[in-house]
């Protein structure tokens, strides 16, 4: 299996990794308008700096998602949709929301597993994969962006505190 599978496997873990990046950029997209208006809303910001924010976020997203996909300038890519998360982050409020918190932070540690990957291209057929024996900055890029991925599964985790049943 992994032999007939091995030249396809690579683009199905990049393809899995940015595909909330691509859905959030084909969204912008279809509800231009209404990101639009959330934005300007929301910050009073006018009209033209809305729509600025809003294709900077969709060429941002798609572009990433295309140089990812394509392997050419992964790691700009990788920074750049860094640079996204941060931005949304900020623009949204997200960072007062834990759980949209958490669930961005998985993002970075998708793209975290990503640019290790993208470090040592050719030498692992999973992104995010360590090999035997490897200790680089690499091996601490994979183990954060799996300990960040970890927090997107922590979000569907709901404790109930009452003691008098």
């Amino acid at each position: 299996f992994l032999r007939v599978t091995k030249q396809y496997l690579p683009h199905v873990a990049r393809l899995c990794l940015i595909s909330t990046f691509l859905e959030d950029g084909i969204r912008m997209w279809f509800q231009w308008s209404e990101q639009r208006d959330y934005i300007d809303g929301t910050w009073n910001c006018g009209y033209f700096l809305a729509s600025i924010f809003v294709f900077i976020n969709l060429f941002g997203q798609l572009s990433g998602c295309i140089l990812v996909l394509s392997r050419n300038f992964v790691q700009y890519a990788c920074f750049g949709l860094f640079g996204i998360i941060a931005l949304q982050t900020i623009a949204y409020s997200i960072l007062w929301d834990l759980k949209f918190l958490m669930r961005n932070l998985a993002l970075g540690g998708g793209l975290l597993l990503l640019l290790a990957e993208s470090r040592s291209e050719g030498k692992s057929m999973f992104a995010g994969v360590p090999t035997m024996r490897e200790s680089s900055p690499k091996q601490y890029m994979q183990l954060g962006g799996r300990v960040l991925l970890v927090l997107m599964f922590m979000t569907l985790l709901h404790f109930d505190m009452n003691f008098f049943y």
